[in-house]
């Protein structure tokens, strides 16, 4: 893929995790919320280089939250979701030869959502509390686990369409 052309599927990769994450929020204990981005996160982490895959992901997440009025949590959400997409990226490359497609996303996508669900508890934790941020785990977990399911989903509809070829 050309440079421009890196570009051009990147920036679509992160509207696209914007509008995933806006179009359906279920608030969470800690003024957070739930919502379906996780999935196109693992997607853009799968698809694109960790460079690519790290902007993307980052900052179509964290437009999400200062469109949505979670100003505070766009500098973590950045931050944990580009590293949700890095992880994605070599966790897939690292495996992928020995364990097949399926098999390495999904442990390359649940160490992803590990990452995720634990950053948002330290993110929270210096912001609420360490004991008040445990009651986000469970939720984080359940967006994680939707993510991983529907971005394994996604990916597939991709790679079988032609879509956006490695």
């Amino acid at each position: 893929m050309n440079r421009a052309k890196k570009i051009v599927t990147a920036s679509m990769l992160a509207a696209l995790i914007c509008v995933a994450t806006m179009i359906i929020k279920v608030p969470s204990p800690l003024k957070g919320y739930l919502n379906l981005g996780d999935c196109v996160v693992l997607l853009t982490g799968w698809l694109l280089s960790p460079f690519y895959g790290f902007f993307a992901a980052g900052i179509g997440s964290a437009l999400a939250d200062v469109f949505s009025g979670y100003v505070v949590y766009a500098p973590a959400t950045f931050i944990i979701k580009g590293l949700m997409a890095i992880t994605a990226y070599f966790g897939f490359r690292l495996l992928h030869k020995k364990t097949g497609k399926f098999l390495s996303r999904v442990l390359s996508g649940t160490l992803s959502e590990i990452i995720m669900t634990l950053g948002y508890f330290v993110f929270e934790g210096f912001l609420y509390g360490f004991v008040p941020s445990l009651v986000n785990i469970p939720a984080n977990a359940i967006q994680g686990t939707l993510g991983l399911i529907m971005g394994i989903m996604l990916i597939k509809v991709f790679e079988d369409n032609k879509i956006i070829t490695q």
